[in-house]
């Protein structure tokens, strides 16, 4: 069964956000992957984004949800403001199930990033639907 949890995309204060969500929610980061960690051929689509800011970090608020955020850079971050810096991301078990909710919520609206394999070990991708929400779907390979 796919799990919903929020992604929040913050302009350079995703670390000082998060601390404090902590120290209300408690527990521990599972994640915080900074840009300086990406590897290069990635990196440039990002402009020039201090690297010591955050891509991806995560903070589990309950058994069923994780609070996910980074900080928004290159061409994303011109078009990030408040109200729409917040998206839906789908965490699936299969690569089917990814494809299937990928292409039927995204039907009829824009896809901003394809369904593919990262670099990071996932199969994900984003889009807008065609009600003006922004998705991300995403699938978690095993680690060897």
């Amino acid at each position: 069964m796919p799990q919903v949890n929020p992604y929040i995309n913050f302009r350079g204060n995703c670390e000082e956000a998060f601390k404090f969500y902590q120290s209300v929610f408690g527990g521990e980061f599972p994640m915080v992957g900074r840009y300086k960690d990406m590897p290069k051929d990635d990196a440039q689509h990002f402009g020039n984004v201090d690297g010591e800011k955050i891509m991806h970090m995560s903070l589990p608020i309950s058994k069923e949800t994780v609070l996910m955020g980074s900080d928004i850079g290159g061409e994303w971050a011109k078009q990030t403001v408040d109200g729409n810096n917040i998206q839906l991301s789908v965490n699936v078990e299969s690569e089917k199930e990814a494809k299937r909710i990928f292409d039927g919520l995204s039907a009829g609206g824009k896809i901003m990033m394809p369904l593919e394999k990262t670099f990071w070990g996932a199969l994900f991708g984003s889009f807008t639907d065609k009600f003006g929400i922004v998705w991300m779907v995403n699938y978690d390979y095993e680690k060897k």
